[in-house]
């Protein structure tokens, strides 16, 4: 399922435009982008949680040349640890 699905999903459900969904939905990603590019943290009870955490530099290989070395720079990337709803949800699939 992609946003454009979810909107439309959404606005189905709850009887609330299009527009307006789209709207909400954009402005909850956009707030936390922001928490996460602040350090923060964003947390929906059950569901998950949402962090921005730090890579170390290292030193890693080219894939095109093994034998030469290159030196990885930090990075912070986005991490999301499921809840315990979540996990229990999915957890008698197969």
């Amino acid at each position: 399922m992609n946003k454009a699905q979810i909107i439309e999903t959404l606005a189905a459900k709850t009887n609330i435009p299009k527009k307006e969904v789209a709207d909400v939905v954009e402005g909850t990603l956009d707030l936390i982008i922001s928490e996460l590019k602040k350090g923060g943290e964003v947390t929906f009870a059950g569901f998950g949680q949402f962090l921005a955490k730090s890579r170390h530099a290292r030193m890693g290989v080219n894939p095109r040349n093994p034998s030469e070395k290159i030196q990885v720079p930090a990075v912070t990337v986005p991490k999301f640890k499921a809840g315990k709803a979540l996990k229990d949800a999915l957890k008698n699939l197969n």
